[in-house]
């Protein structure tokens, strides 16, 4: 690959002709030899390879004991990481990431051609919509239209929920033009927040997966999509085995809550929304029959969880 870090469509370097004179030679062995013909059929498959966009796989810094990160001698430091991961993102690629909950896929959500790509590497039903991911809380009121105080926001963000808003119009229109309503998460995950930061719009957040199957939680769990994506970060193994991913709940109506995934923080979150907020349940046309029984005991098997509830006694 090329020297230059953040290079998504690279050049061949010198250290790696040695390699690709060995595919050239492969190459041109596969071929009867016929004298300079083979040999510029080698060079063209070469180029060829040089050209082809790959997925660039990178490991985040271990957390140590103490909270910083543990740097490994021979691993890419998480800034340029930063770096390059958001270069894709801006040359609308899709990526993987690690979330507080599950890995994700993203992109720009501003990015027209961007999110008609990750529907196709996810081969999502367009009719489906995608979440958006914001890297502070005040980033939520330049896309969404809040009916809830800030406060509420900061009780349950950062953290491993998703809040369903009424769309502003500064969204990109392409994004879920079939719904007047958008999701916004601000996951409790410090790579994630600061790739927001560092790109100064949202992304466009969904699961790394093929669409229906199982959600991941390392990236090895995804491996057939990586042809398909610039950059995939690994995080590490995600702590929440239940694969639930975030809960999800439409705050579009004043002064009512609707649940539309349970999740893996569902108990906590209600907690906040009935006990601190007031908030009713509105159950919409269809009251389910068995929700109302079990989302008092559905609990988040992570840190985040009880964190949402140290927040809600403040």
């Amino acid at each position: 690959m090329s020297t230059t870090p953040c290079s998504w469509w690279p050049t061949c370097d010198p250290a790696e002709l040695g390699f690709m004179s060995l595919f050239g030679f492969v190459a041109a062995g596969l071929i009867p030899f016929r004298g300079p013909h083979s040999s510029a059929v080698a060079r063209r498959l070469g180029t060829a390879m040089c050209q082809e966009p790959k997925a660039r796989l990178f490991r985040l810094s271990p957390p140590a004991s103490n909270g910083s990160t543990v740097r490994q001698e021979t691993q890419t430091d998480d800034s340029e990481i930063l770096r390059c991961t958001a270069k894709a993102l801006k040359d609308s690629h899709v990526v993987a990431v690690p979330t507080d909950t599950i890995y994700g896929l993203a992109c720009l959500a501003q990015n027209a051609e961007a999110v008609r790509k990750i529907y196709e590497v996810k081969e999502r039903n367009g009719q489906k919509p995608l979440a958006i991911c914001v890297g502070e809380i005040r980033d939520i009121y330049q896309y969404c239209k809040v009916k809830v105080k800030e406060e509420l926001l900061h009780d349950l963000l950062p953290g491993p929920v998703t809040l369903v808003f009424e769309r502003s119009e500064e969204l990109n229109p392409s994004l879920n033009p079939f719904t007047s309503l958008v999701g916004v998460r601000i996951p409790d995950h410090a790579f994630l927040r600061r790739l927001c930061q560092m790109c100064g719009e949202p992304l466009a957040l969904t699961s790394a997966n093929i669409s229906s199957q199982t959600s991941t939680v390392e990236v090895q769990e995804f491996q057939e999509l990586w042809s398909k994506l610039a950059v995939v970060v690994d995080g590490g193994p995600i702590g929440d085995q239940t694969r639930q991913g975030s809960t999800v709940i439409d705050l579009s109506v004043l002064g009512k809550y609707r649940i539309i995934r349970p999740g893996c923080a569902l108990s906590a979150t209600l907690d906040v929304l009935e006990h601190k907020y007031g908030l009713s349940e509105d159950w919409g046309d269809e009251r389910p029959l068995n929700l109302k029984n079990c989302k008092r005991t559905l609990r988040c098997p992570t840190s985040a969880d009880p964190k949402i509830l140290r927040k809600a006694k403040r």
